[in-house]
C-alpha cells in the first residue's frame, strides 16, 4: 500500500505540472460550490436588519435548492476531466501491468490519485473561498440591497456541504476510472492514441440531409425564443438538446467547408504547416462536434443567465423599484443567475481546455515525426496555437449567434418589469466572457505547447 501511495503521490505532482489548467478549474470549482452555499453567512457577518433579514430568509430556500443542480454541473465537469486525463495515461496503465501489478494494485493507484487531487482541490477552494469572502460577500451584498463591510468569514456548513459534495464527486468517478482501466485489454491500453481520427460525412445527399436537420432545428429552438418564449422555458430542456445536435452538425459541416476552401487556394494550403493544421482540426472535430457544440450551448446560456442576474439587480435600482419592493424580491432570481452563469461559464471554457489538451496529446507522434524531419518549433508552435485559437473562437462566435435570440427573450422580461441600462448590462457580460474565454485561451496554449513540445531550451 505505502508504494501504491508513492506512485500516487509522484503521479499527482507530475500532474500538477503538466495539467495547470486541470487543477486550477478544479480549485475554482471548489470555491465556487462553497462561496455559493456560504452566501447567506456572508451577508449575516455584515449586520443586517430585520427587514433584510427576511430577504435573506426568502431566499435561502432557492439558493439551497439551486445549489444541489451546481452539484450536477460539477459533477459533469470532474467526470469528463478524469476522463481526459484516463485517455492520456493509458499506456502508463498498461506499463504498470506489464512490470506485474494486478487490476486491483493499478485501481488502488488510480483511487489513492484521485483522492489525492480531491482533497488538494477541495482545500485550495476553501482556502480561496475564505480569503475571498469579502469579494463574494460584495456581490452578494450588492445584488441583495444591503450594506457592505470589509469582513472576512467562514462558513462550517458550507464548507462541510462542499467537502460532502466534493466526496461524493470523486468517489463516483474514482470507481468509474478503475473499473474502466480494469476492463481495457493490455493491448488496448499499450495502442492508446495511435488510430488517426477521419471525418465522416457521408456523401452530398447525406450532407444536405444534416444541413436541413440542423436548420429545422434552429428554426424551432430560434423561433420558439422570438414568438413563444413561454413554450420555450417550459421545454427548455429538449430545446437545449436541440440546439447542441444542430450546433454539432453545423460544425462539422462548416469544417469541412472550410477546409474544403483552404485546398482550392494552393498558396496558403501548402504554407509552412496550413496543411497539417487543417488536417488536424478537420479529423479532430469529427469526434469533437458535440463536445463543441456543448461548450457553445453553455457559453450562450451562461451569457443569457448573467445578463438576467444583472438586469434583476443592478437594473432595478431606479427609487422606484426599491420603493415599491420589487428590487428585494427579485433579488434572489439576480444572484441566481450571476452565479449559475459564472459556473456555466467556467465549465464551458474547463472542458473545452481539456479537450484541447486531451485531442492535442494524441497528436503528439505526428508532431514528433515533424520535429525529427527537421520542422522547426517555431512552425509547430504557430499551428497549437492557430488550433487552439480556433477552437476557442468558434464556439464562442456560435454563442453569440444563439445569444441573439437567447437575449431577445432576456430583453423582453427586462422591459417588461422596467429595468434599466439593459445594453450596457449586454455590453459588460460580453466583454467578460471574451476576456474570460482569451485568459483561458492562452492557459490552454501554453500547456499544449509545453505537454506536447516540452519546455523551450
Amino acid at each position: 500500500m505505502r508504494l501504491y501511495l508513492k506512485l500516487a503521490l509522484g503521479n499527482v505532482r507530475r500532474s500538477a505540472r503538466d495539467y495547470s489548467v486541470y487543477f486550477i478549474t478544479l480549485g475554482f470549482a471548489a470555491c465556487l460550490l462553497y462561496s455559493f452555499v456560504g452566501s447567506t453567512d456572508h451577508l449575516v457577518a455584515m449586520g443586517l436588519s430585520s427587514g433584510q433579514m427576511g430577504v435573506l430568509g426568502s431566499a435561502g430556500d432557492v439558493l439551497e435548492a439551486f445549489s444541489v443542480f451546481t452539484v450536477l454541473v460539477f459533477l459533469f465537469l470532474v467526470r469528463y476531466a478524469n476522463r481526459f486525463l484516463l485517455r492520456r495515461r493509458k499506456r502508463e496503465f498498461a506499463l504498470y501491468k506489464l512490470c506485474g501489478m494486478g487490476r486491483g494494485a493499478v485501481s488502488a493507484v488510480l483511487v489513492a490519485e484521485t483522492a489525492l487531487v480531491g482533497a488538494a482541490a477541495l482545500t485550495a477552494g476553501l482556502v480561496a473561498g475564505a480569503l475571498l469572502s469579502p469579494a463574494f460577500g460584495a456581490v452578494a451584498a450588492f445584488v441583495f440591497g444591503v450594506p457592505w463591510r470589509l469582513a472576512f468569514s467562514f462558513s462550517p456548513g458550507a464548507a462541510v456541504w462542499t467537502a460532502g459534495c466534493f466526496s461524493v464527486v470523486f468517489a463516483v468517478n474514482a470507481v468509474d476510472g478503475a473499473r474502466d482501466v480494469a476492463r481495457r485489454p493490455l493491448i488496448e491500453l499499450i495502442s492508446a492514441g495511435r488510430s488517426p481520427e477521419r471525418m465522416r460525412l457521408g456523401g452530398r445527399i447525406a450532407q444536405g440531409a444534416q444541413a436541413a436537420l440542423a436548420a429545422v432545428l434552429l428554426a424551432v429552438v430560434w423561433g420558439s425564443c422570438l414568438f413563444q418564449p413561454i413554450y420555450f422555458i417550459a421545454f427548455i430542456i429538449p430545446m437545449g438538446f436541440a440546439a447542441c445536435l444542430a450546433t454539432s452538425l453545423v460544425a462539422r459541416l462548416g469544417v469541412a467547408a472550410w477546409a474544403r476552401r483552404v485546398r482550392k487556394k494552393p498558396e496558403r494550403y501548402w504554407d509552412g504547416l496550413a496543411a497539417f493544421t487543417v488536417r488536424q482540426v478537420e479529423a479532430r472535430v469529427s469526434s469533437t462536434s458535440m463536445a463543441l457544440a456543448c461548450v457553445c450551448a453553455l457559453v450562450a446560456v451562461a451569457v443569457c443567465m448573467m445578463v438576467a442576474g444583472f438586469v434583476f439587480s443592478v437594473g432595478l435600482r431606479s427609487p422606484e423599484m426599491l420603493s415599491s419592493g420589487v428590487a428585494a424580491s427579485m433579488a434572489p432570481i439576480g444572484y441566481i443567475g450571476i452565479f449559475y452563469g459564472a459556473v456555466f461559464l467556467l465549465s464551458a471554457v474547463a472542458v473545452l481546455a481539456l479537450q484541447q489538451l486531451c485531442g492535442a496529446l494524441d497528436a503528439r507522434r505526428a508532431y514528433t515525426v515533424l520535429g525529427q524531419l527537421g520542422c522547426e518549433r517555431a512552425l509547430m508552435c504557430s499551428s497549437l496555437r492557430r488550433q487552439v485559437g480556433l477552437y476557442f473562437a468558434a464556439p464562442l462566435a456560435g454563442a453569440l449567434v444563439h445569444d441573439v435570440f437567447g437575449l431577445f427573450l432576456v430583453a423582453f422580461l427586462a422591459f417588461a418589469i422596467g429595468a434599466e441600462g439593459f445594453f450596457a448590462i449586454v455590453a459588460g457580460v460580453l466583454a467578460f466572457t471574451a476576456c474570460l474565454m482569451a485568459l483561458y485561451g492562452l492557459m490552454t496554449a501554453c500547456a499544449v505547447e509545453r505537454a506536447i513540445l516540452g519546455r523551450r531550451p
